[in-house]
């Protein structure tokens, strides 16, 4: 799928511990995903590459399976490509899988949907070898309870009242393809997944959840928060640490 001037598209994919990191984005004063993803490439292939996210992530966010696109010009093959950068890359990021694209191809304007996952800790008591992993919250929950009540944030909706205080995106509509409240012992686990998010929407949907488990917000009433546009309707918005992108559509 190389062009006539034998450069490649590729898409690439990665996984990644938020922890240290100001999200995927080059930043100024602090460290992103994609500088130290780029700073890998350079090592390998002699020369720094433009690199195209499928989204922007917060500080501290952690992705399960990311995707970027990458126009090269060396023949380098694919399995060889993602050993090299293994071996670059610092312990907390990993290159999953690299393949060929059409030279048209955009990880970000190609992308069809993501799914996320955040992850509570339900527990008293801290768990001392992921703090960083996963948001604890000692008020006891009823997973089942959530999930019947996720269930208003299916489908085609205005989630203007889900989006961060302040944003600018004109077209609030977005629409949830699923969305899941599961227990793993003292781990409980919100799946959502949907064609586009808006700034923060995921973690304020958790957050609203999370209210209505402690009685906060009545149940029942999600439906109206999203009609009423209003994000001081909502919940409160859930930590970083807790989120994962879990996966990428295409």
């Amino acid at each position: 799928m190389s062009g006539m001037d034998g450069k490649r598209n590729l898409l690439i994919t990665i996984r990644y511990c938020g922890t240290r990191y100001h999200g995927f984005q080059v930043q100024k004063n602090a460290v992103g995903v994609c500088q130290v993803f780029q700073d890998a490439v350079e090592k390998v292939l002699g020369e720094r590459h433009d690199v195209k996210g499928c989204s922007r992530t917060d500080a501290g966010v952690h992705a399960g399976k990311y995707c970027l696109s990458m126009k090269i010009d060396k023949a380098i093959p694919c399995d060889k490509l993602v050993m090299a950068l293994n071996a670059h890359l610092p312990g907390d990021m990993a290159v999953l899988d690299a393949r060929d694209m059409p030279m048209d191809f955009h990880a970000r304007y190609h992308c069809r949907g993501k799914e996320y996952v955040y992850r509570i800790h339900n527990s008293r008591v801290r768990d001392p070898f992921s703090p960083n992993l996963s948001y604890r919250l000692g008020y006891a929950l009823d997973a089942d309870m959530l999930h019947r009540e996720a269930q208003a944030f299916v489908g085609t909706h205005d989630f203007a009242a889900f989006q961060s205080a302040g944003s600018d995106v004109e077209d609030t509509v977005r629409t949830v393809h699923s969305f899941s409240v599961t227990r793993q012992g003292e781990m409980v686990l919100l799946t959502v997944s949907g064609d586009g998010f808006l700034y923060n929407m995921v973690r304020i949907m958790v957050g609203t959840l999370v209210f209505i488990a402690m009685g906060r917000i009545a149940p029942g009433t999600i439906p109206a928060i999203l009609e009423s546009r209003d994000r001081a309707n909502a919940g409160k918005t859930m930590p970083a640490h807790g989120l994962f992108l879990n996966d990428v559509y295409y």
